[in-house]
């Protein structure tokens, strides 16, 4: 099939949550790509009212649950900075609605993404993972 709908499967790895602390993060649930080639990451930053609001994300794989390691630069389609977001970073002349994404294509069966305010800004993010290349399609709609 040629169609994105039946090629896909989308799972919420960081349901929408405000961090503003330096230093604190939220990781998201282990997502199994048994059964699929990758996964994009969608990373939404709610309204960043200041410039101090400042966030990195860091991708982690690994062959068991239990055990996961931070992912070679070559296994990531984009990078972990551009991911994030940067000290007063200015989106169409505002800070609403930043959506930026970062893919992995690695060999492992486990990853997850952990998104780490470095500033303090109280902003709401969330992540959401959109898994392809499934060996079998149609994917199920659930």
């Amino acid at each position: 099939m040629q169609d994105l709908h039946n090629n896909v499967s989308a799972q919420v790895v960081i349901e929408p949550v405000a961090i503003g602390t330096t230093g604190t993060g939220q990781t998201g649930g282990v997502i199994d790509l048994q059964g699929y080639g990758g996964v994009e990451f969608i990373c939404s930053y709610g309204a960043i009212t200041t410039t101090t609001g400042v966030f990195s994300v860091i991708v982690k794989e690994g062959d068991v649950t239990g055990t996961l390691t931070s992912v070679a630069d070559a296994d990531l389609l984009g990078t972990e900075l551009l991911a994030g977001v940067a000290a007063a970073t200015r989106v169409d002349g505002s800070t609403e609605k930043v959506v930026k994404r970062i893919g992995y294509r690695g060999g492992k069966r486990y990853v997850n993404l952990t998104m780490v305010s470095l500033g303090t800004a109280g902003t709401p993010v969330s992540c959401s993972a959109v898994l392809h290349s499934p060996n079998v399609a149609p994917v199920d709609n659930p």
